[in-house]
């Protein structure tokens, strides 16, 4: 029996499997030499397969293969040989011979061959073809990025521009977004099959090219001519992969658009319907151009979620849109259309960039000449907020009817808010108004023309500007409260601060805008006609003068001007606490309103009033004891004492003698009430005059 020599056995072993492999292995396998020619290469791998081996052998690898960075690769591989050190799994892309169009990317691994002696033989190097692996691995990338960088505004414009700039070069050469215009505005989108005529703007255009064709510039709002690609899509609403050769029948309808394709050099076309319960909101448009590959059909279930998720971001974004014009609309309504304006204190609205939904301003008129100003900011948005503001708003002009300290007005007001927000933490667990936090800020002040002062609280960080006639301009040193709605139950202090005549006040809702007006304002120091220019003139040179990077957000704005009362419209006199002053007074308060021209029977009405109100004071009150009577649109009398006893109205029986007094006066004046201060009480009137007399 004969013996097999177990090294020849060894060696046949190893060259038949070196022969099996360069025949039979869907390995790429090469064998280079020092110079990176080819000495040997497996013809049956699929990227070799067909190809002669005499076309391959002694030629370089770089012309084997059309690597994208040949010369990186080059020297990768001349770094092997010079150190030994393997090149292991680096991903290299090449185009093939016979399909110059597609891209594909190769695993290679490349380790130097040395003989026994320790000789550089050359490289042995494995390509494997993981195409399909990194195709894969790109398109996740590019879901990845779109999920990321789309829908992260309430802007349907926006979100087109974020798409474009996530697909494009990753995905596509040229991306464009085309939405239905009507949804732009926040309409409902229309059902599909999309009615004829119906007008898309051009949203986002995007291109690798620095100087692109375009058929329709972005902003464009135009209707699709039809039959097409584009309207078939928004008909059936199913995507299309369409080759653009020059001689399709459907582009003469379009010749804008096929001008375009062909001008950017586009060969294929993936057009998808942005569709959402079988209603149209628009088309993508993606090209693909030069030596870039057609589109396949991995590109197009890829297209299908792009889309998709970009349609979502829209649709929530044509919901913002439609919710924050009804909660405008809303708000519109809820606000005062027109200040409210004495002769002594003129005032004008501002809102800048379209007032937020929760924000608010208001003038109220109250006794004795004296003006509220109010403005005020709910955090949130839409419609819920603009109904929460409608709802403060109304409680701080029914407790400003009660003459409230500023402090104690937020202070009641700081409760109903609580209430408001107690409200929604009961609300169904399933309810999203549940998980807004409700609360606001709020300043309320009231300018007092015959002292020339104006008495303030705030609930957050709000504070005016005082703009003085010398042009100085401050902010007061106001104490900031709680914000409304909130935990915190800490006391609201008001300041009294001067306005001298001829000052400017500019309310605003948002603090950074206040302090941006504080440090930089032009218009509110350098105006030449500064006393006399009209004001809403004023409110639009602040508009015109806020720059874009300031970020502050929509703000209310109210902008009053001071104005000295006249001093012959209002008189006062000190009253012995006696009887005797009544029949002082009523003297007193003829005179004074035959000066003034006043009707007789207004001064007769007013006589009586005084009587009732000076007689209370005397057997109720405590001295000193003031009378003053104010001429303005209406005619206002108080009567100030320091006592601290409320009166009341009270109906008097037939049988009592007394009784009737503010009964009396309050039938006979249009308004009446109570104002509290540190020093005691005033009990006012008022009584509207005939329009000769305002």
């Amino acid at each position: 029996m004969a013996h097999t020599d177990p090294g020849r056995q060894r060696d046949e072993t190893q060259a038949a499997m070196l022969e099996a492999l360069f025949t039979s292995s869907p390995i790429g396998l090469h064998l280079l030499d020092t110079e990176l020619r080819v000495v040997r290469v497996n013809t049956t791998t699929p990227a070799m397969r067909g190809i002669p081996v005499a076309d391959l052998v002694g030629r370089p690898i770089e012309d084997v293969y059309d690597i994208v960075e040949a010369g990186e690769m080059e020297g990768l591989l001349r770094e092997v040989l010079d150190t030994g050190v393997p090149l292991r799994e680096r991903i290299v892309r090449a185009f093939l011979r016979g399909d110059p169009w597609q891209e594909h990317h190769f695993e290679v691994t490349a380790l130097r061959l040395d003989s026994p002696r320790g000789e550089v033989l050359g490289l042995a190097v494995t390509a494997i073809d993981v195409t399909e692996r990194e195709r894969g691995r790109a398109r996740v990338r590019v879901l990845d990025a779109v999920r990321r960088r789309v829908g992260r505004t309430l802007d349907p414009v926006v979100t087109g521009e974020e798409f474009v700039g996530a697909v494009v070069p990753a995905f596509a050469d040229i991306a464009v977004v085309e939405v239905v215009d009507a949804v732009i505005r926040g309409d409902d989108p229309p059902l599909a099959p999309l009615p004829p005529g119906t007008p898309l703007m051009r949203t986002a255009f995007r291109s690798s090219n620095p100087r692109p064709p375009q058929a329709h510039p972005v902003g464009d709002v135009r209707r699709l001519p039809s039959p097409t690609p584009f309207t078939q899509a928004l008909t059936d609403l199913r995507p299309r992969v369409v080759s653009l050769r020059p001689a399709e029948a459907w582009m003469p309808v379009d010749v804008p658009r096929a001008e375009a394709m062909r001008s950017s050099e586009a060969h294929t076309l993936l057009v998808v319907p942005m569709a959402l319960r079988d209603a149209a909101l628009g088309l993508v448009s993606l090209y693909r151009v030069g030596q870039s590959p057609p589109f396949d059909e991995g590109d197009r279930q890829l297209a299908v979620e792009l889309a998709a998720h970009t349609t979502l971001c829209i649709d929530n974004a044509r919901r913002f849109v439609r919710e924050h014009a009804i909660a405008a609309t809303v708000q519109r309504q809820l606000l005062p259309r027109l200040p409210e304006t004495h002769a002594s204190l003129e005032t004008a609205y501002l809102s800048v960039t379209g007032a937020d939904p929760g924000a608010w301003y208001d003038t109220i008129a109250l006794s004795s000449a004296r003006t509220a100003l109010v403005v005020g900011n709910v955090s949130g948005q839409g419609l819920n907020t603009a109904a929460t503001m409608g709802q403060l708003r109304t409680v701080v002009r029914s407790l400003a009817a009660f003459d409230l300290s500023p402090d104690e007005l937020l202070a009641r007001l700081h409760d109903t808010a609580a209430e408001l927000a107690a409200e929604r933490a009961n609300l169904p667990i399933g309810d999203p108004l549940r998980r807004e936090a409700l609360s606001a800020d709020c300043v309320y002040a009231v300018h007092d023309p015959l002292t020339g002062t104006c008495a303030m609280a705030a609930a957050g960080h709000l504070a005016p500007l005082v703009v003085r006639p010398d042009r100085i301009v401050a902010v007061p040193d106001t104490p900031s409260g709680p914000r409304l709605g909130t935990d915190e139950d800490a006391p609201f202090a008001a300041v009294t601060f001067q306005v001298p005549d001829g000052s400017v006040l500019v309310f605003t809702s948002d603090p950074l805008l206040t302090t941006y007006l504080a440090d930089f304002s032009q218009p509110l120091r350098a105006a030449p006609d500064y006393a006399d220019r009209p004001l809403q003139e004023l409110c639009d040179a602040l508009v015109y003068e806020l720059p874009d990077s300031l970020g502050a957000g929509d703000a209310a704005v109210i902008v009053a001007r001071t104005r000295s009362f006249a001093a012959e419209e209002f008189a006062s006199w000190r009253l012995e606490s006696e009887a005797a002053a009544v029949a002082t007074a009523r003297n007193r308060t003829r005179k004074q309103l035959a000066a003034w021209d006043v009707d007789d029977e207004t001064a007769f009405n007013t006589q009586v009033i005084v009587s009732e109100l000076v007689t209370n004071a005397v057997r109720y009150g405590a001295p000193p004891i003031e009378l003053r009577l104010i001429h303005d649109r209406n005619l206002t009398c108080e009567v100030r004492d320091t006592g601290t006893a409320a009166p009341h109205l009270r109906h008097a029986r037939t049988v009592d003698e007394g009784g009737r007094g503010l009964f009396i006066a309050a039938q006979l004046a249009q308004a009446w009430g109570t104002r509290y201060t540190t020093g005691g009480k005033t009990v006012w009137t008022e009584q509207a005059l005939p329009p000769q007399q305002g």
